[in-house]
């Protein structure tokens, strides 16, 4: 499985606005039916260009599934965010492969 992680440093003065933006943006990310799930955090660290900065995780089904996603609907669902909040937000993209999951089983 492959995550696909978007990390994104938000102005302040636009914070509220891309917040609510983004709650609808990732229903639509995953509408693609590209990805099983997404999680939105926030990253606790103070950035020296200031604002706010998220990571949103999207699972890929597949290397396919995320190619296929690259493909077909990239392009538009990205371009949505930039022409909405052009200079005031800063995103980058990295790929992850996930290795092994464990989890705590208390019994």
């Amino acid at each position: 499985m492959i995550i696909y992680n978007v990390t994104a440093n938000i102005d302040e003065s636009i914070h509220d606005e891309w917040l609510a933006w983004i709650k609808e943006h990732i229903p639509q990310v995953l509408a693609t039916g590209k990805f099983e799930k997404a999680t939105l955090s926030r990253v606790l660290v103070e950035e020296d260009m200031g604002g706010v900065t998220y990571s949103i995780q999207y699972r890929s089904y597949s290397r396919e599934a995320l190619d296929a996603y690259y493909k077909e609907d990239a392009e538009k669902l990205r371009n949505d965010g930039q022409k909405k909040f052009a200079d005031k937000m800063l995103a980058f993209r990295t790929e992850l492969q996930i290795i092994d999951e464990y989890t705590v089983n208390f019994q």
